[in-house]
């Protein structure tokens, strides 16, 4: 199960560039005439199960979050026995899938990522994600074809990088390490956010794993789609077996089963939460130690030194709150700015807020969408309402759900450094400022690391290097994405490493070879050259 380093070469890793959908660009009309295919088309999206569409009668509407009263299809919903039957089929179709030879694993894997970067699947699949997901073009392309076409290619290089490392041997002996899937299924859970997270299943099966797939109940199309390109491109019935519907009836019977290997998930705190303690709960009746792989919430910071550029300063806050509508876990959702700073920064921040195109995604102008569905609206509804109340709102503050579900680039400032507002995750494009004393500097680096639970992304902005460095060493654990004098969103898959710890994951940062060993089982081969025949040592001789 090794390879030589060198074929490595062979594959390609991104970041691959998105494309610029100029005027009169042949991706914009591309893309066009896939938003049309998209809306007409009425999908009827049943769960993939050993290769079978299943069908159960329980369908749910897959809707427009920007025009609620579209409907693009319906789904069908899985229960207790359509997931056995999921589970069913990856354990039987493990028995023979991680025993392939690698290159037939990656085939259809490199062959999607061929077909999603030059092919029309990258229209088609942007346009899902924009309609699904209410997502602009360009954040689309990012997602849907550029990230997730990298994904696939460095789950490949990182697997062989993986299989390189192998011991040593002394003379009359070959000892080597064999990587081998896990035994069981792994259960990957994927969020609504990022159809690049289609990787949550796919990067195990590059290993030789099998899964059961449960992806967000309102990214349903896209996933649909993307596990459609990987059948196109040859991936074998009952590899990845997908299973839509409400995360805790599918979650009982997966977390439940003893051949539970894997949990591959990213979500809320408190759905990880839940699943470790379940698991835990469940511990002495798995085959195995089942893997917990998370990647949770972020209260993500930007923090302003008195030496910040402003005119990099507010574009990262713009950009960091607001793209895809602060629906990124990496999202920025709290500034700490020195006084000194705060008049002409909220100045700047007003204005640029109010420049800011809300509305239908699929229109070039528009920056911000619609949030995903109406529960996660009356959430933003409540704590705006809530903050209007409180005087906090600076810019913005207004919600309407009347065609879709819109929440308005909003700007608050409080005077408390524990505010719910700067301290609990919202997922919205809301960002609170706490303005701080410049001689405070060291009192703030102080808040910022200890005001919340999270550790997942954050940013310094400071021309003091002296300051950055001391940012650097005082924020050590507050992120595991930290970035300086750049917006704390954006990472690029084998350029910044994605994953966070304390309460925002596991840190195993997807896309590497890190992410990689948690689904592999290595086993140590000794093959002796010299068999010894007599069971006595030299020593034992008088």
């Amino acid at each position: 199960m090794s390879a030589p380093a060198a074929r490595t070469a062979l594959f390609p890793v991104g970041p691959t560039t998105p494309l610029s959908y100029a005027p009169g660009s042949p991706e914009r009309a591309h893309t066009a005439d896939a938003l049309a295919r998209i809306r007409s088309t009425g999908y009827d999206v049943p769960n993939i199960i050993g290769g079978e569409e299943v069908r159960t009668g329980r369908e749910v509407p897959v809707v427009t979050p920007h025009d609620h009263a579209t409907q693009l299809g319906t789904v069908h919903w899985a229960g207790a026995a359509e997931t056995q039957r999921a589970i069913d089929a990856a354990l039987a179709t493990a028995s023979w899938w991680g025993r392939l030879p690698w290159e037939d694993r990656v085939a259809p894997f490199l062959r999607a990522a061929d077909l999603l970067e030059h092919g029309s699947w990258r229209h088609h699949l942007n346009a899902a994600t924009m309609l699904e997901l209410s997502k602009t073009t360009y954040q689309a392309d990012i997602d849907a074809a550029c990230e997730t076409l990298d994904f696939i290619r460095a789950n490949v290089k990182n697997m062989l990088d993986l299989y390189g490392v192998q011991p040593g041997s002394r003379p009359g002996e070959w000892n080597t390490a064999e990587y081998r899937p896990l035994e069981g299924f792994v259960f990957a859970v994927t969020p609504f956010n990022f159809t690049c997270m289609n990787n949550l299943a796919f990067g195990p099966a590059v290993l030789g794993n099998t899964v059961v797939w449960k992806p967000a109940e309102s990214a349903s199309l896209v996933a649909h789609l993307s596990l459609q390109l990987l059948r196109e491109a040859g991936l074998p019935d009952g590899v990845v077996n997908v299973v839509y519907g409400d995360g805790a009836e599918i979650g009982e019977v997966a977390l439940g089963h003893r051949d539970l290997a894997a949990v591959h998930f990213t979500g809320s705190t408190g759905t990880f939460q839940h699943i470790w303690r379940t698991v835990g709960q469940n511990v002495a009746s798995y085959r195995n130690y089942p893997r917990l792989v998370g990647e949770t919430g972020g209260k993500d910071f930007i923090l302003a030194h008195p030496s910040a550029d402003l005119d990099t300063l507010a574009a990262a806050c713009i950009r960091g709150a607001y793209e895809f509508q602060g629906q990124k876990c990496s999202a920025a959702s709290r500034l700490y700015v020195p006084r000194s700073l705060w008049p002409e920064l909220r100045e700047r921040l007003v204005a640029m807020t109010e420049s800011v195109v809300v509305g239908d995604p699929t229109l070039p102008e528009t920056y911000v969408g619609a949030v995903i569905n109406a529960r996660q609206h009356a959430k933003h509804a409540a704590a705006l309402k809530q903050a209007r109340e409180e005087r906090l709102v600076v810019v913005g503050g207004s919600t309407d759900d009347s065609t879709g579900w819109f929440v308005d680039p909003t700007i608050l400032e409080v005077d408390d450094p524990f505010s719910p507002f700067i301290t609990e995750e919202l997922f919205a494009p809301v960002l609170t400022a706490y303005v701080y004393e410049d001689a405070d500097w060291d009192r703030t680096l102080r808040l910022v690391d200890e005001s919340t639970p999270y550790g997942l992304t954050g940013a310094v902005f400071a021309t003091d290097e002296a300051a950055v460095r001391q940012a650097d060493d005082a924020l050590r654990y507050t992120a595991g994405n930290f970035y300086v004098n750049d917006k704390p969103t954006g990472s690029v898959v084998g350029a910044q490493p994605f994953g966070g710890a304390r309460a925002s994951g596991t840190n195993d940062k997807a896309g590497t070879v890190w992410n990689l060993i948690r689904f592999a089982s290595p086993r140590s081969v000794k093959r002796n050259h010299l068999p010894v025949t007599d069971y006595r040592y030299p020593h034992l001789e008088s």
